[in-house]
């Protein structure tokens, strides 16, 4: 009998693919947990719909993460900390604290998180920060640190 996974099932297959299975397994276990539904006409047509809705929201996905590859090239961040001899700050700045300026100044949104900034930056000056937007898009961001009171 041929069916539908709409979970991975170890040893049998993944979501989403349709698999030849003994009729009694499908019907005892796969279909009564849930795990499958009979591949007819019906259930194939749903699954390449779901899948076309899938493809269309990861092309979205891309092309937002891309507009705002852009936007963020073209923005630089400026924050004041405390420096003493030779540019060195006291304390440093975080990417949270980038992530709130960039909110605060600029209205862009984005999570502290997808900021790949190794360590926190310690001296004055400009510094470029790499944010992960998307598995295939990464930004650079420039921060600007100047000295403060």
């Amino acid at each position: 009998m041929k069916v539908i996974f709409l979970k991975d099932v170890k040893g049998k297959g993944k979501k989403g693919e349709i698999k030849n299975v003994a009729d009694g397994y499908a019907h005892n276990f796969l279909i009564k947990q849930g795990l499958a539904v009979e591949a007819n006409s019906a259930n194939v047509s749903t699954l390449d719909a779901q899948k076309k809705k899938q493809e269309k929201e990861a092309a979205e996905e891309l092309a937002d993460a891309k507009k705002l590859k852009e936007t963020l090239d073209k923005v630089t961040v400026e924050l004041t900390a405390k420096a003493g001899e030779g540019g060195r700050l006291f304390g440093s700045i975080t990417s949270k604290q980038i992530a709130e300026e960039l909110q605060k100044k600029h209205g862009i949104k984005i999570d502290k998180r997808k900021m790949e900034l190794d360590d926190a930056i310690r001296t004055l000056g400009h510094t470029k920060v790499p944010v992960k937007l998307h598995h295939d898009v990464t930004a650079t961001l420039t921060v600007h640190v100047k000295e403060g009171k």
